[in-house]
């Protein structure tokens, strides 16, 4: 690893690279885009891989999707007439898929980019908690089987970077180490996690699932067969995770994919960045930019809209979080950091809970502070009155709440629509679902609300040493969690990006 670094060393490195980046239509993979494209416009390419059915497809979903949003606004000002054409000339949009042998590339373009690649950076992954598993086995499996096969074609590369998340380590308690993921572990004692009988079962179901569907035939039979397909594939997906003790299918097969990568990577040097709960943009370009909402920003829409009267969270309990752009500052350091390192293999927990804690109270009372100065207006014209939110300290309360004024009252109404021929039929049917639906969440989404866990971050620290914060041009590559200011990010910051960005 590099001594020492500074904001003109990774400048520097970027100047004449090529680089290939999955999942650039996603959160963090704009942020890193824009970045390169403003700091070091002497980029050799950036190749963007997407899906479309061909190339003017692709071209126009990074245009619409990455270059046209509020994000690059900074960047536009800085090009200022010539933007447009400074895209164009530096930016490539690759039609194809990472869940594809060869990316879903023809031959020709397959062999300039491996004459041509010097970084390749994976972001693209399913993220849906309770995705279909063969979706996510696809994507964030067989994708990094894909795209490790494709590096090794790659004559000049340096660096494969490798975003997952910190919580592939499963929900457990005390200090969690930053380190690979072994062949065949489990978080699950007795267990052992075998990747290939994992897809193979997938396999073995759907064909199973086809034949119990063949005798069936006509175009409302295929959309229920459809809808079939798709619900056994959720279930089966966080029956699998938690039978190796993960808690959705996100992560678990976020592990497996970190598992193959460490099997398949040969001696290419790679980084493994593991970001906890990421949110809003904090310094640059857009501060409070933000797409796509966190389990943490349903507090803040539901506060912002009144429309939620309580949520699942001890305010006492550690959230840990961590703004995107300091996650990007990560990625491009610890790029810089170990490229050509043959053999390297490192993870690093982009995280706060160690040495920046924030609690639920700490984003709930600035909430509280933020609406109550800025109140919301309704479609009316009239203010929202700002109401407290009760919050559920354990998973048994929270069912026990449901259960007194939801789960009764309905039983009472199902009573009644039986006494009255079905008359309430249609009632009872759509509460029913939406009250299943909310314990559905519950049970997906409450391990994190009562995460006990606290990621370590020496390796990160060790690399935050190496970096010089002199300058102002320094302090754009910050990534240390220590100099954010909770309440001040909240209030002014993240909160305002919210309602801005989400609450449309």
């Amino acid at each position: 690893m590099i001594d020492a670094m500074d904001a003109a060393t990774i400048v520097g490195y970027f100047k004449g690279k090529s680089i290939l980046i999955t999942g650039s239509t996603g959160f963090l993979g704009k942020i890193l885009v824009e970045k390169i494209l403003r700091v070091q416009p002497d980029v050799h390419k950036i190749y963007l891989l997407v899906r479309g059915i061909d190339e003017p497809t692709a071209k126009q979903r990074v245009q619409q999707e990455v270059i046209d949003t509020d994000l690059f606004d900074l960047l536009r000002e800085k090009r200022g007439k010539g933007f447009q054409q400074f895209v164009e000339e530096k930016v490539v949009a690759l039609a194809g898929d990472i869940i594809h042998h060869n990316l879903g590339l023809e031959t020709p373009m397959l062999d300039v980019l491996a004459k041509e690649i010097d970084v390749i950076v994976n972001i693209a992954a399913t993220t849906n908690f309770y995705g279909r598993y063969d979706v996510s086995l696809d994507v964030n499996v067989m994708g990094v089987k894909h795209l490790c096969q494709f590096a090794k074609q790659c004559a000049r590369l340096k660096m494969l970077m490798h975003v997952s998340t910190a919580f592939v380590s499963g929900f457990r308690e005390g200090l969690i180490l930053e380190k690979p993921i072994k062949p065949g572990e489990s978080l699950r004692e007795g267990t052992f996690l075998d990747i290939d009988a994992e897809l193979r079962l997938v396999r073995e179901v759907k064909k199973q699932l086809t034949m119990t569907n063949s005798s069936t035939g006509g175009a409302d039979d295929d959309t229920d067969n459809s809808k079939t397909e798709r619900t056994a594939m959720k279930e089966l997906g966080l029956q699998r995770a938690r039978h190796h003790g993960w808690s959705n299918t996100y992560v678990f097969t976020k592990a497996m994919g970190e598992v193959l990568l460490g099997q398949l990577r040969g001696d290419i040097p790679v980084v493994i960045m593991r970001p906890s709960i990421i949110t809003s943009v904090r310094a640059d370009p857009v501060p409070g930019w933000m797409q796509g909402t966190r389990t943490i920003d349903t507090i803040i829409i539901g506060y912002a809209k009144q429309n939620l009267s309580c949520f699942l969270a001890d305010l006492t309990f550690v959230m840990d979080v961590i703004p995107g752009d300091m996650v990007v500052n990560a990625m491009m350091a610890a790029m810089v950091a170990h490229s050509e390192e043959k053999g390297a293999q490192l993870v690093y927990h982009s995280t706060s809970s160690l040495r920046n804690p924030a609690t639920y109270n700490v984003l709930y009372q600035s909430g509280r502070r933020h609406f109550y100065e800025n109140p919301r207006v309704g479609k009316d014209g009239k203010v929202i009155p700002t109401k407290e939110m009760y919050f559920f300290p354990t998973i048994a309360r929270f069912h026990l709440y449901m259960i007194l004024t939801y789960k009764i009252p309905l039983e009472i109404l199902h009573l009644v629509n039986l006494l009255l021929c079905g008359f309430f039929s249609k009632l009872y049917n759509d509460l029913n679902r939406k009250y299943k639906f909310v314990i559905h969440l519950v049970d997906v989404y409450g391990p994190f609300a009562f995460f006990k866990g606290c990621f370590d971050d020496m390796n990160l620290e060790r690399l935050r040493l190496t970096m010089a914060m002199k300058t102002p041009e320094d302090q754009m590559f910050n990534f240390d969690p220590k100099t954010i200011d909770w309440d001040e990010y909240f209030t002014k910051i993240h909160i305002p990006g919210v309602i801005k960005y989400l609450c449309k």
